[in-house]
C-alpha cells in the first residue's frame, strides 16, 4: 500500500480515518513546532493546527495535488497564524521569567535563556510576512523556492524579506547578533 502523503490524502477523501491518523502523526508535531514559532504561544499553536487538521478532513475529497501535501497544509497553518496575529494581541506569561537552574552551568543557561528570549521577542516584533520568512527558512530548513509557494510569492521577494528581516534583528539584537 503506498503511503505517501498523496496517497493518504486520496484515502483521506473517501473518509478513510486510518489514512488520516496517519497523515496527522506525521505531520502535526512540525507543524505545531511552526505555528508556535510563528505566534510565539503554543496554546494558540496548538488551536491553530486543530483547525488546520480539521480543513484538511472536510476539504480532501475537493483536494487537488497541484502542490506537494506538505506545502499545502504548511500554507494552510501560516495562513491561519498569520489571521490569528492580525486579531487581539496576546500576553506573553512566559516573559515574566523562570526560576534560576541550580545545576552546574546555571549562568550559561541563563545567559543562553535570556538569548534565545531576546531572539524570540526581536523576531516576535517583525512585520508577520517577514517573520513568516524567517521561520519557515531557518527554523523550518525550508528553501527559498518552498516558502515562496507557500507564502504565494515569487523567490526574489521572499529573499527581500529575508535580507530586511535579518537587518531588523541585528539592530535589534546588537552584539547579540554578532555572536551567532
Amino acid at each position: 500500500m503506498d503511503d505517501s502523503d498523496e496517497a493518504l490524502m486520496g484515502r483521506v477523501a473517501r473518509g478513510d480515518q486510518v489514512a488520516y491518523r496517519n497523515l496527522s502523526l506525521r505531520h502535526v508535531p512540525a507543524m505545531l513546532g511552526l505555528a508556535r514559532r510563528i505566534l510565539g504561544n503554543a496554546a494558540d499553536a496548538e488551536d491553530v493546527v486543530q483547525e488546520a487538521m480539521l480543513r484538511v478532513w472536510t476539504h480532501a475529497p475537493r483536494w487537488e495535488p497541484l502542490a506537494a501535501f506538505r506545502t499545502w497544509l504548511t500554507r494552510i497553518v501560516v495562513n491561519l497564524c498569520l489571521d490569528r496575529k492580525r486579531k487581539a494581541p496576546w500576553v506573553d506569561l512566559e516573559a515574566a521569567g523562570e526560576l534560576a537552574d541550580p545545576a552546574p552551568n546555571a549562568g550559561e543557561e541563563a545567559e543562553r535563556t535570556e538569548r534565545d528570549r531576546q531572539v524570540d521577542q526581536a523576531i516576535g516584533k517583525l512585520p508577520d510576512r517577514q517573520r513568516t520568512a524567517i521561520v519557515l527558512t531557518y527554523g523550518d530548513g525550508m528553501s527559498n523556492a518552498e516558502v515562496a509557494e507557500v507564502m504565494g510569492t515569487t523567490v526574489s521577494a521572499v529573499e527581500t524579506l529575508l535580507v530586511r528581516a535579518k537587518q531588523s534583528l541585528r539592530r535589534a539584537l546588537g552584539d547579540t547578533a554578532d555572536d551567532e
